[in-house]
């Protein structure tokens, strides 16, 4: 068995952490042979909710499993952590701008990330999964100069799952056989679910998506809409917000970073844009199609890229532009 690695889960007394901590734990996201430690952040008040969830955790039985430390402070929480998966966010409360929202979050990002900066490792791999993704994660970044930027990232798997989800739905074939849709831009409902590169295995042979699903109007409509108002879909049908398929998304993610993107495929995730190809402005924090190999992500380059594409591609990089403009406003007066 190899020294146990140290994960930190913010937000942990929430939905989503309880979605996603068993996983974690027992061995699904870092491979079956490594020990964990489990570092769980929360507010002041969800300190007894977190005791239920660790006796929860201990009652798993899980032989990972080497310690849960659960915590309000960020000095304890950050301390020489590998890997931090930021769930815990402001949530938008009804009647709130999404300016309101912004500054709450600022506040909190720019807090965490000067704790990465000053107690983890510089080696840190940091997931922003609390909404705004993009620009809380841009956030932190940016508070914790000695951590590189390639470090951070924030979460548009799930986006990227759901595209996946309905080409496979669309086609009555499993969702393992869709490979290579692209999730351009923002975690909001302007992103991009790009279905121009995607493969589809059908009937053995593996074919792109648009000749197999042979409907325009579809893929360049409702496909679209559906993927990128999915999450108020499942809050309206549900009074919640989605917890199982985040935490799923939030695994598939980390174990990516972990190790690495089969063969041929690519995956999407909100990183930095320096040095990208697509024409998106630098010093944002935008999904594109990545590809991983020992821990370090890069752009997939050379994809020809259509008026279509190009044209929601840049109204969802116009909207992370002016997210970063209120942010930036906000961190130097923070």
């Amino acid at each position: 068995m190899s020294e146990p690695i140290k994960v930190l889960v913010t937000g942990a007394a929430g939905q989503i952490a309880y979605s996603l901590l068993y996983s974690l734990a027992k061995g699904d996201v870092f491979g079956k042979e490594q020990p964990l430690v489990l570092v769980l952040l929360d507010i002041t008040p969800m300190m007894t909710v977190l005791d239920g969830v660790i006796m929860e955790l201990q009652d798993c039985a899980l032989s990972l499993l080497r310690e849960v430390i659960a915590t309000d402070k960020e000095e304890v929480a950050f301390k020489d952590i590998d890997v931090a998966i930021l769930v815990g966010s402001m949530p938008r409360r009804e009647g709130m701008e999404r300016k309101d929202l912004l500054k709450a979050n600022v506040k909190i990002f720019k807090s965490q990330g000067a704790a990465l900066d000053k107690y983890a490792k510089k080696t840190v791999k940091v997931v922003v999964v609390g909404n705004p993704a993009n620009t809380n994660c841009l956030t932190a970044s940016k508070s914790a100069p000695s951590i590189p930027k390639e470090n951070f990232s924030c979460l548009t798997r799930l986006d990227h799952n759901r595209a996946k989800a309905q080409i496979a739905l669309r086609l009555g074939v499993s969702a393992n056989d869709v490979k290579n849709v692209i999730i351009w831009g923002n975690h909001s409902s302007t992103q991009y679910p790009d279905f121009t590169h995607a493969k589809v295995k059908v009937q053995g042979k593996e074919v792109g998506v648009y000749e197999a699903v042979k409907d325009d109007s579809w893929l360049k409509g409702d496909f679209i809409t559906i993927v990128q108002q999915r999450g108020a879909a499942v809050i309206k049908a549900r009074k919640l917000s989605s917890a199982m398929s985040a935490a799923k998304a939030i695994c598939d993610h980390v174990r990516d970073i972990w190790f690495g993107t089969p063969e041929g495929e690519f995956v999407s995730m909100g990183v930095i844009s320096d040095g990208n190809s697509y024409g998106i402005p630098e010093d944002l924090l935008y999904s594109f199609p990545v590809v991983i190999k020992d821990k370090t992500w890069k752009f997939v380059e050379g994809l020809p890229i259509n008026d279509f594409s190009r044209e929601k591609m840049d109204l969802t990089a116009k909207e992370l532009m002016e997210e970063k403009e209120t942010a930036v406003e906000f961190i130097s007066s923070a």
